[in-house]
């Protein structure tokens, strides 16, 4: 498989898993927002985190996509899970970019570990 299909196939990782992880939290805590309850930010932000790591480390080519895109994707997830907040669009997209620091430097971190095991 050439790079840029891993990438692509890492990017729909990436996407599924975010949407997936803000769902899931929803869910299973009958919020409307997922950041709305503790376990958003005890559980899913910190998995997002680490998917982040882990796509960085088996996709090491630009690896701060994978962890923007697990966070961003959450931003049009929350648009039309909530149905209400559309004025809210442009702090939120600010909102999603600052929280997508961490993951995108786990993300780098892994590929950088990666690339220095592999030589």
């Amino acid at each position: 498989m050439d790079e840029r299909e891993q990438s692509l196939r890492t990017l729909y990782v990436a996407l599924a898993g975010g949407a997936a992880l803000w769902i899931a939290t929803m869910a299973a805590t009958g919020r409307s927002e997922a950041w709305d309850s503790p376990w958003y930010w005890d559980v899913t932000y910190p998995l997002c985190i680490a998917l982040a790591a882990l796509l960085g480390y088996l996709t090491p080519y630009r690896p701060w996509r994978w962890g923007l895109a697990i966070i961003m994707i959450q931003a049009p997830v929350v648009m039309f899970t909530s149905g209400n907040s559309w004025n809210l669009l442009p702090i939120g997209i600010a909102l999603f970019l600052v929280m997508s620091l961490p993951a995108i430097a786990a993300a780098v971190v892994a590929a950088r570990l990666r690339r220095w095991r592999d030589g």
